[in-house]
């Protein structure tokens, strides 16, 4: 029983402790706690039938380089497209808008996603410490290139 224990013990200590989560907020807590200690937010647009935003979600938001970058230099915000959540930003109020039936976007998402006149998913986008938008993709970023644009983006 007592080397039952042990070896538990030791397998248990022995396992990858490098688990650390990706600290995520809502707009508002972003918006507050910039206040305080400002830092860019990245916005991570998604919907839950995109099979590339899980993908993402799954990997590239599981990296612990892109986890640790983001959790030290940024407030970070996952935002479904398609909630019907009211939400206050930057002083404006957006709502979600009906495109036809059980379909729609909110209108946050379609400001912050929108390139070339079109919202696609994923779309990530950070704000300067100013709100306004300093970078956008609308397409799936790997590990590598998401901390390379993170470690650019803490730069400026």
């Amino acid at each position: 029983m007592k080397n039952t224990l042990l070896l538990l013990l030791v397998l248990f200590c022995a396992m990858p402790s490098g688990f650390a989560q990706l600290k995520t907020y809502t707009f508002q807590e972003a918006e507050q706690l910039s206040k305080a200690n400002p830092k860019p937010i990245v916005v991570f647009i998604h919907t839950s039938w995109c099979n590339y935003c899980k993908m993402m979600e799954n990997s590239t938001f599981k990296n612990k380089e892109v986890v640790a970058e983001l959790n030290d230099n940024f407030y970070f915000v996952s935002f479904d497209a398609e909630t019907k959540e009211q939400i206050i930003f930057n002083n404006h109020t957006f709502n979600f808008k009906p495109t036809g039936t059980n379909t729609g976007i909110h209108e946050l998402a379609t400001a912050l996603a929108t390139i070339n006149g079109q919202v696609v998913y994923p779309t990530v986008t950070i704000l300067g410490t100013d709100t306004s938008i300093i970078f956008q993709q609308d397409s799936v970023i790997r590990a590598k290139a998401m901390l390379s644009i993170l470690q650019k983006a803490n730069g400026l």
